[in-house]
């Protein structure tokens, strides 16, 4: 019956407190969706038919412990309760259990103690004939006016009204627009019009007789029958049941099956069943009753068999290859269900793909595993495929990751790739800490000029006085002479920074004192230590620089006027 005036629930909630928590009806709607799913599906005898509405009665008693009424308004993808949205949809189809009941203008229901004993059923039946309903069939409000519902009350838009019109709460009484009226006046037309001799036109079983609506409604149907996914179908029935079957036996060849649907959808390319069926092995796992642990590990394998190397690697060749992508959705979802063990592989296709589509969804999964699973990631470090280890390198770098730190030393130490000794250095300075500035000690006497250089910039920038005794060692030995002129001044700025006034006694010997025939040092190693008393911090150091400031050397006089107008450096941390 309709809501009322009267006994209707509230009206728009918003804002307003709830009287209990949510849980039990967000719950109750779930269920009530599965069991709308099996009454489509199964026969009344079969057991997961009888599962499912076992479960929604039962989702019922909690309610009606905390209140007498269950008002729920219903929106284009939304149920709500008292305002609050309990159970969502986000698409408009004749699945969906919120446009069903808004597009035939049903706007609220109210359910009382007792519906689920009688009317569940009867709701259910009402619910799959709208479904298959054709335009000239009754809609979702005409049968429930005819069912005459005890302990189901509603309200409606009148579709025909005026606009503003607004809900309609109505009674018991029969309205103009009223079914019974509706299919009198039809009867009534019809024999009026009857010829008493024959019409071709009854006899046309062509399409052309229709007009451009129902033509506009037919084929909407033909390409949504054609666009829904059956895989999904088979998917839920599979779980359905494994779930309501505790025998080993069914169990066991359900999990073959759905071991081998897997394989052929991950063939044929369906992304998205592919993430459904993982997401709902792990709900399955979950919830089921009576799981063995044997059934438990069976079942988890399947998102690890996925992760494992060679099906994933052919998955991502198999992407990277294609013309045609899945939408990105469904290779979001896919990727959201990948394992820890999958970090590796992921990181070895990074520089592989050529598809730019693909390759930053690949990105994202990358980082999520990372971010997830820190101690993957540092022990992908120390890998001997290279491609793997940079990868590991560059993201613990930029996620700050201390743990990364020791096994980023032995890289250090022990690899003979100078591109990852950099690419080791300047994520070690992306990280930062103590550990970090250590273990770039040693790197300022590496074989490779560049790694040395970014290791001093990166200590002396930090003023990382650990390093001085090693850094003194290497600015004043015979090989930094040999070195050119970019890596000298590094190295001089470095001193400069950390040294404090006493290295100015020796900077100054470099850049003002004379030989025994009067001969000074070139015009390079006078620059740097320049360059060096510029970044000092004391009075010495700038009576230095002055006493060269009329240098005829072109070199070291734009070194001293530099190192004059640089803001000297504070005193190095400890």
């Amino acid at each position: 019956m309709t809501l009322p005036a009267a006994t209707s629930p509230a009206g728009d909630a918003s804002g307003q407190e709830i009287p209990f928590p949510p849980a039990p009806i967000e719950e109750l709607l779930r269920s009530f969706v599965k069991a709308v799913r099996a009454h489509q599906l199964y026969l009344p005898n079969n057991p997961v038919y009888k599962g499912a509405i076992d479960s929604v009665r039962a989702a019922f008693a909690p309610i009606w412990e905390q209140t007498d009424e269950l008002p729920l308004k219903f929106s284009e993808t939304d149920i709500k309760w008292f305002g609050r949205p309990v159970f969502s949809e986000n698409t408009k189809s004749a699945d969906s259990l919120p446009w069903t009941f808004f597009k035939d203008g049903v706007r609220e229901i109210q359910l009382m103690p007792g519906f689920e004993e009688d009317e569940l059923v009867k709701l259910f039946d009402i619910l799959q004939r709208v479904r298959k309903a054709s335009p000239e069939e009754d809609d979702l409000l005409t049968l429930l006016w005819q069912a005459d519902f005890a302990n189901l009350r509603y309200r409606y838009v009148d579709l025909g009204a005026e606009p503003g019109s607004g809900l309609a709460d109505g009674s018991d009484k029969p309205e103009p627009w009223s079914p019974e009226r509706v299919r009198a006046g039809a009867r009534e037309e019809a024999e009026e019009s009857r010829a008493t001799v024959v019409n071709m036109q009854d006899f046309d079983a062509t399409l052309y007789f229709l007009d451009e609506k129902e033509l506009d409604y037919l084929r909407l149907e033909v390409v949504r029958e054609y666009a829904d996914d059956l895989r999904q179908n088979v998917i839920a029935i599979l779980f359905d049941i494994y779930e309501a079957q505790s025998a080993p036996a069914v169990r066991a060849e359900v999990s073959e099956l759905i071991e081998t649907l897997m394989l052929m959808l991950l063939a044929a390319g369906q992304l998205r069943s592919v993430a459904y069926l993982l997401a709902e092995t792990q709900v399955v796992a979950k919830r089921a009753s009576g799981m063995t642990p044997e059934q438990v590990e069976r079942l988890g394998r399947l998102p690890q068999r996925l992760s494992s190397p060679e099906p994933l690697a052919q998955l991502l060749q198999g992407l990277d290859e294609s013309a045609d992508l899945p939408p990105q959705l469904e290779l979001t979802q896919l990727f959201e269900q990948l394992h820890p063990t999958a970090l590796e592989t992921v990181f070895a296709w990074m520089s592989r793909l050529q598809n730019p589509k693909i390759r930053p969804l690949v990105e994202q999964a990358a980082d999520r595993l990372a971010s997830s699973n820190t101690a993957e990631l540092v022990k992908l470090i120390l890998s001997r495929d290279r491609a793997v280890a940079r990868e590991a390198v560059r993201r613990a770098g930029a996620m700050k990751t201390s743990a990364a730190v020791v096994p980023m030393a032995k890289l250090l130490t022990d690899n003979d790739d100078a591109s990852l000794r950099l690419l080791t250095v300047q994520a070690l300075t992306d990280i930062g800490s103590a550990g970090a500035l250590q273990a770039l000690e040693r790197s300022i006497e590496d074989s490779d000029r560049d790694v040395r250089v970014a290791a001093a910039r990166t200590l002396g920038a930090k003023a990382y006085r650990g390093v001085f005794g090693r850094l003194e060692g290497v600015v004043k030995g015979k090989a930094i002479r040999g070195a050119d002129l970019t890596e000298k001044m590094a190295f001089f700025e470095v001193y400069g920074a950390l040294c404090g006034d006493g290295g100015v006694a020796w900077l100054d010997s470099i850049l003002n004192s004379k030989g025994m025939f009067g001969k000074r040092e070139d015009s390079e190693w006078r620059a740097c230590a320049a360059i060096a008393l510029g970044r000092i911090a004391s009075k010495r150091a700038q009576e230095a620089l002055q006493r060269a400031a009329g240098e005829k050397d072109i070199v070291v006089r734009n070194a001293v006027s530099r190192a004059l107008r640089t803001p000297a450096a504070g005193p190095p941390s400890r």
